[in-house]
């Protein structure tokens, strides 16, 4: 197996924040007409039961993603349910997923995933138990591979 060069850091930015919404389309009008944010992009992650939006924030390659429930059993229609709209999750970017995950563990924190996932754009994913960061679900995204990454 290839090493490839981990900060010590393990993040390379603030990937994105999650917000979870009840209606995908009125919070993408919102973010648009009020804070004069950009849809970057838009889809439907049947396995994670969401419809979500990536709102860009300024040229900063940040974004704030929006959530929707698919349905009643979805995570985000739990946590919509439970807390009501709002931040739902905090993503940093990161090289290598398995790798940072590998890292995260041998510092003794637990992650919700055994193996990486699919996220948005065909990104890897995975994420830090809240009870192992301050009460925050921390989402480790790996961009796909690509010219534009």
């Amino acid at each position: 197996m290839t090493s490839l060069q981990i900060p010590e850091h393990l993040f390379t930015a603030i990937d994105h924040v999650g917000i979870a919404v009840a209606d995908i389309d009125e919070a993408i009008a919102f973010y648009e007409t009020t804070f004069g944010m950009r849809l970057a992009h838009r889809e439907v992650n049947d396995e994670q039961g969401v419809a979500e939006a990536m709102m860009a924030v300024g040229d900063s390659g940040s974004c704030i993603q929006l959530l929707a429930p698919l349905s009643h059993e979805s995570t985000i229609a739990t946590f919509l349910d439970r807390n009501g709209p709002g931040m739902q999750q905090l993503a940093y970017r990161v090289v290598d997923v398995e790798q940072v995950s590998e890292i995260l563990r041998e510092r003794g924190v637990r992650l919700l995933y055994d193996v990486p996932r699919r996220g948005t754009s065909d990104s890897r994913i995975n994420f830090v138990h809240p009870k192992d960061a301050g009460g925050v679900l921390i989402e480790l995204v790996q961009p796909p591979a690509g010219p534009e990454h």
